[in-house]
């Protein structure tokens, strides 16, 4: 039998959310006034409300598994990692685990922004309980991993969010614990950093040791955990072999919404002085073979800066997070200088994809210059359509349905 290294029963996390009133000036006052004559906190009127971003979750992790959580935003992933990691208390329900645990979940999360990089690492060393010689016989294998050696002896608050998470990273996984957790931070590094996180903590993973991964890309959920848990509005909506939640989550998500605000997104890294602003859909879902319309709005965030050179790419993936299609302006030669957030980019797809959900990533940059990357925020649903005599159009291999026709002489 396995062994459980994490069970959580009954966990449940609530917040106190405050509305304004529609008080008068006058009310709003008396009100203040009364508040303070009685010794108490002279805040304003506000309706409270109830918000449970986790509600009676229960599950179990046996020792060596790894375990890709996955969910929509707000979902409430990175509130049950912080509770996992003992940084914020749940309202109910108990968790109990066994073994030494590290986390990395935001950016400067365990971080003393006045120590140096060298004096973080022994910080967070011994609040996991190592010892100095523990931390001095793993200390430079965590410098080599971060790349960051030059900056050792600097105050880590002067450090970007990419050497942070370097930083972060080494420290959590070179550390050794039974238990890691790590959120989505890891975006904020590029492409070949993130690939070496993966290659450790699959290395960690081949020692035995428990992984909770949080991520929106399924190839590096994929590639790394065995297991998966779906959270929906606060529950667990299902648990169990990696794929076989990923491929629930997609069959449950019906987006019918047209347009999208993309602006107010959280970002990691990236220039962001020209951002996207919003994606608007002519329709969705689409049906198949009607064109794919969309049209993209630009937020200018440095007043009176033209961006010359655009070059918007635009990927379309499919549930396992392969490209089937890449839009870009430059593969059709149409070059795009942005004077007004008025302005509007309009796209139109020839449309032979197969039913199902499609991903979108959004890559936008300016003179060679990457400016907003944007993955897996949007996605479109295409409808069920055959330009085949073929009845069943799952059977045939590939994303997409092309016209064709074969003939013989």
């Amino acid at each position: 039998m396995s062994e459980v290294v994490i069970k959580v029963e009954n966990l449940s996390k609530c917040y106190k959310l405050g509305h304004k009133t529609n008080d008068t000036e006058e009310s709003f006052v008396k009100a203040i006034s009364k508040k303070i004559k009685n010794g108490l906190s002279p805040q304003s009127n506000r309706a409270i409300e109830d918000f449970w971003a986790l509600k009676n979750i229960n599950f179990e992790i046996t020792k060596g598994e790894r375990v890709g959580i996955i969910g929509r935003n707000g979902a409430g992933k990175s509130t049950l990692l912080k509770i996992l990691s003992r940084i914020v208390k749940p309202t109910t329900g108990r968790i109990e685990y066994y073994g030494r645990m590290a986390s990395l979940l935001e950016v400067g999360t365990g971080f003393h922004g006045d120590l140096t990089g060298r004096e973080n690492i022994y910080l967070n060393g011994s609040l996991i309980g190592m010892k100095k010689a523990e931390i001095d016989a793993k200390f430079d294998a965590i410098v080599d991993f971060s790349e960051i050696e030059q900056f050792l002896d600097t105050p880590v608050k002067r450090y970007s969010s990419g050497m942070y998470v370097r930083l972060g990273f080494a420290i959590a996984a070179y550390l050794e614990p039974e238990i890691l957790i790590v959120d989505e931070v890891l975006a904020v590094g590029d492409s070949v950093f993130q690939k070496k996180c993966i290659d450790r903590m699959t290395d960690i993973s081949r020692l035995g040791n428990t992984i909770l991964f949080v991520s929106h890309n399924f190839s590096t959920i994929n590639s790394l955990c065995n297991t998966g848990i779906l959270l929906e509005k606060g529950q667990v909506k299902t648990q169990g072999i990696v794929t076989d939640v990923f491929n629930h989550y997609y069959q449950t998500q019906k987006i019918t919404e047209t347009s999208f605000d993309l602006e107010n997104l959280a970002r990691y890294e990236h220039k962001q002085e020209l951002i996207f602003k919003e994606i608007t859909f002519n329709k969705v879902p689409i049906p198949y073979g009607e064109q794919i319309k969309f049209k993209i709005k630009l937020k200018n965030k440095i007043n009176a800066k033209q961006f010359s050179d655009l070059d918007f790419g635009i990927n379309f993936c499919d549930n396992n997070y392969n490209c089937i299609y890449h839009v870009s302006n430059r593969f059709i030669n149409k070059n795009f200088t942005h004077c007004t957030d008025d302005s509007v980019y309009e796209f139109n797809l020839d449309n032979n994809l197969k039913p199902g959900f499609y991903n979108l990533i959004l890559f936008l940059r300016t003179a060679d210059q990457i400016q907003d990357f944007l993955i897996n925020r949007v996605g479109v649903e295409i409808l069920d359509g055959n330009p085949y005599e073929f009845n069943d159009t799952n059977q045939i291999q590939g994303s997409v349905l092309p016209n064709f026709k074969i003939t013989q002489t």
